[in-house]
């Protein structure tokens, strides 16, 4: 499989006040195409800010970071998001849909900022929308869907531009137990079905669904292992 991200020796310093925080320190990782990786660590380990630049929501102080072969390190505003668009699939814990429109418009809002024609996006839009299982609440807003169908359509949103990688930021943070193993099946699902997942959790039953868990502490990689056990949240679930 070929490298799909690649990050060498990247730092992040925050200037607060008086006060320099030091939150990445020296990261270098490479993720394959095809790779399931959970993000870990505790409150202040680094782990929001390395997704914020692997989504290319910022950028490192230090260091360099090639996505899908393109140097993103240096890249201005309008750049990482002409990135974002086409390379990345974003899944929030709070979903972050657009509360006055449909899961179909929500689905295909990306599609516009691609260029893509209406009838067009909105076929695309309701293809994605049969592939999470929710094609009969397409013409349904956020506040007639449960937690779970809107996060089904926020992963939706997220596949629909076919990105490069899929990135979950804590995705079942706001999920009950049940909901919550109900949208790591459809994420193993998307696993399987040949898409690059990277997931930011807290969750050890929640992080063992990957396939590879990367530790953070104080801003460094502590741990980077292959998951020796995939079917401990099947385990956990079934004691539930």
């Amino acid at each position: 499989m070929s490298t799909i991200i690649e990050t060498s020796e990247i730092a992040k310093i925050y200037q607060m006040g008086t006060q320099t925080v030091n939150a990445l320190q020296s990261i270098s990782i490479n993720i394959k195409r095809g790779e399931y990786v959970a993000f870990m660590g505790p409150s202040g380990s680094g782990k929001s800010t390395l997704m914020n630049i692997v989504g290319c929501l910022d950028t490192p102080s230090a260091g360099t970071y090639i996505l899908n072969n393109k140097d993103v390190s240096h890249m201005t505003e309008n750049e990482l998001a002409d990135i974002r668009n086409k390379e990345i699939g974003f899944v929030f814990q709070t979903f972050n849909l657009l509360p006055r429109a449909t899961a179909l418009e929500n689905v295909a809002l990306p599609l516009i900022y691609a260029g893509m024609g209406k009838s067009e996006r909105q076929e695309k839009a309701m293809s994605t929308l049969e592939n999470v299982g929710l094609a009969d609440r397409a013409d349904h807003k956020p506040n007639e869907l449960s937690g779970g169908q809107r996060q089904r359509v926020a992963i939706a949103r997220a596949l629909v531009n076919d990105p490069s990688i899929i990135l979950a930021d804590e995705p079942t943070g706001n999920l009950d137990s049940k909901t919550s193993y109900d949208i790591m099946d459809l994420f193993h699902v998307l696993h399987e079905n040949g898409n690059t997942i990277i997931m930011v959790t807290h969750e050890d039953d929640i992080a063992h669904y990957a396939h590879r868990i990367v530790r953070l502490r104080d801003g460094l990689v502590e741990t980077d292992k292959m998951n020796e056990d995939i079917y401990t949240s099947n385990k956990i679930r079934q004691t539930v």
